[in-house]
């Protein structure tokens, strides 16, 4: 198993609210949601009307799948004229090893 994120600062230099705020960045999440299927949430900067921070997740059987899935994230965000990529960085787990099931309990 393969687990890799990318976290987007952004800037939204045309919001004047934090509702007009909500009004990009909730298309951006939901469309990185439904187009691939990946974790994402507005992670930072909350109280401020003109930056966020998004953070994506994605998991998969091959490292290259991974890459590939964040790639195509990065180019949605970045295709957005309504925000601005400060940055974007990308932290990896490759390899992932199963835990013996031992030490889990279920149960009341």
């Amino acid at each position: 198993m393969h687990v890799a994120a990318v976290e987007f600062d952004l800037h939204i230099p045309e919001s004047r609210s934090l509702k007009a705020k909500r009004s990009v960045v909730k298309p951006i999440v939901e469309g990185l949601h439904r187009r691939f299927r990946v974790a994402a949430a507005e992670v930072g900067h909350h109280e401020q009307w003109q930056r966020t921070t998004v953070g994506v997740s994605a998991v998969g059987a091959t490292a290259g799948h991974v890459g590939d899935v964040l790639d195509e994230v990065e180019r949605f965000v970045w295709s957005h004229p309504e925000v601005q990529v400060l940055s974007a960085s990308r932290l990896a787990r490759p390899g992932f090893r199963r835990r013996s099931a031992g030490g889990f309990r279920g149960g009341a």
